[in-house]
């Protein structure tokens, strides 16, 4: 599929992610290049060049700042994205959310602020893919 025809950035979201699985706790700063898949909890911040998806069963206390945002968990902090941020509608963040373009699922709940650091004007989005996630 081209990046181009993909809608969701979870649908260009390419090679290896560096795995946090369901069973770990991670305290501390997160630092790096590439992407990073969170299903377990992380206690801290990060600054990571790249993807950081965030999967339902995830949890992240404290700031995200990366290139890109994927959230299904829940998060209590901030998350600041120099280009896109997608919350899906399994998604709890309380907490600041800003990003150059944000896309917010019906069903996410986000108690905070969020700004977009792009474009002026909002654009409406609706979901028409049934049953994918």
């Amino acid at each position: 599929m081209s990046d181009t025809k993909s809608r969701r950035l979870s649908d260009r979201t390419s090679g290896p992610a560096t795995l946090i699985s369901e069973a770990c706790k991670v305290t501390g700063k997160i630092s790096g290049r590439g992407n990073f898949m969170i299903s377990g909890e992380v206690e801290g911040d990060c600054d990571i060049e790249g993807t950081v998806t965030l999967a339902k069963s995830g949890r992240w206390k404290g700031t995200i700042k990366a290139s890109t945002v994927i959230v299904a968990g829940t998060i209590d902090g901030d998350i600041d994205a120099a280009g896109h941020v997608e919350i899906t509608d399994s998604a709890r963040i309380v907490g600041t959310v800003a990003g150059e373009a944000i896309a917010v699922a019906e069903g996410a709940v986000v108690q905070g602020v969020i700004k977009t650091t792009g474009r002026s004007e909002p654009v409406e989005f609706v979901e028409k893919r049934q049953g994918q996630d």
